[in-house]
């Protein structure tokens, strides 16, 4: 099976991750400043495994707290790939915590991005070869983004709105004709921690998508072990079911997994889809460890 192409294309609007709860940046700047360490993150994903053109999306960067230590400060860079589209984006949190009680606190931040789209028509199979764009590549389409979020949480919880790209983007205009636009999404997640006793946590978590379609849900629940091995399931509204397992190294190392089971029609042509996480956290001269927090 082969993705084909309509008179109204769109990239990914934000890729979707199973393991979301490890690297919530990505859709909210404001988590930036809620670490109080320096962490490197890295994940890839291969979507719907088998079908010729999937989504493929490649996840770097990194979170860090400034000399002032309600400051924070993130960087992502995603790579996704689907069909003949290329879309290549950096982005840039900045983010400042603020002190309500002695249990909760509020983060806000500020997102930046920049984005580089490529559209190789020529590599599709376009049936109406009379629309304008049918011989015309795009090549590195540039366009910029803001975006901001809220982050309240505490050592056992979290609830978190944040729109990633505030702006719509009409990548591609070919007289008066659009063929690929980005629509805001906005994004609200929350979680929290429950002491289960015998070494258990059992760690549940949502999160929500709105925008100018349906919107979407993820339902999750993860099971933590000693503070070492993590087991658990997902379910995403109408389009699939995962499977999560995660293990603490040491101090410093997290490596993750999920496997995603598609419950759509589309599940009759694919494998399902691999979901591979790692995460390094490095206190360096930041201040002293508190109490872990697990999200």
């Amino acid at each position: 099976m082969t993705f084909g192409v309509c008179s109204s294309l769109h990239a990914q609007q934000n890729p979707v991750y199973t393991q979301y709860m490890y690297n919530p940046t990505i859709i909210n700047p404001a988590y930036a400043a809620s670490k109080e360490s320096m962490s490197f993150f890295g994940l890839y994903r291969n979507q719907w495994v088998g079908i010729d053109g999937a989504p493929k999306t490649a996840n770097v960067g990194f979170t860090t707290p400034l000399n002032n230590p309600k400051l924070g400060l993130g960087i992502n860079f995603v790579n996704d790939h689907i069909g003949a589209l290329d879309e290549n984006s950096i982005s840039f949190d900045l983010a400042y915590t603020l002190d309500l009680d002695a249990q909760y606190k509020l983060a806000l931040g500020l997102k930046g991005t920049a984005n580089l789209l490529s559209m190789s028509y020529s590599k599709l199979n376009i049936y109406d070869q009379t629309m304008p764009f049918a011989y015309e590549d795009v090549k590195n389409k540039f366009s910029p983004n803001i975006g901001a979020g809220a982050y309240l949480y505490s050592d056992e919880a979290y609830l978190g709105l944040s729109v990633p790209k505030i702006f719509k983007v009409d990548y591609y205009d070919d007289i008066k004709r659009r063929t690929m636009r980005q629509q805001p999404l906005f994004y609200l997640m929350g979680g929290y921690v429950f002491d289960l006793g015998s070494d258990w946590l059992l760690k549940p978590a949502f999160l929500s998508k709105i925008g100018s379609g349906k919107p979407s849900v993820d339902l999750t629940a993860n099971f933590l072990f000693q503070e070492k091995f993590t087991i658990g399931t997902a379910y995403r509204w109408n389009a699939g079911i995962s499977a999560l397992t995660g293990f603490q190294i040491d101090e410093n190392w997290f490596l993750g997994y999920a496997y995603d089971f598609d419950t759509t029609k589309l599940n009759q042509y694919n494998a399902g889809t691999h979901e591979i996480f790692m995460r390094f956290d490095w206190m360096g001269s930041f201040k002293s460890k508190r109490k872990s927090r697990f999200f």
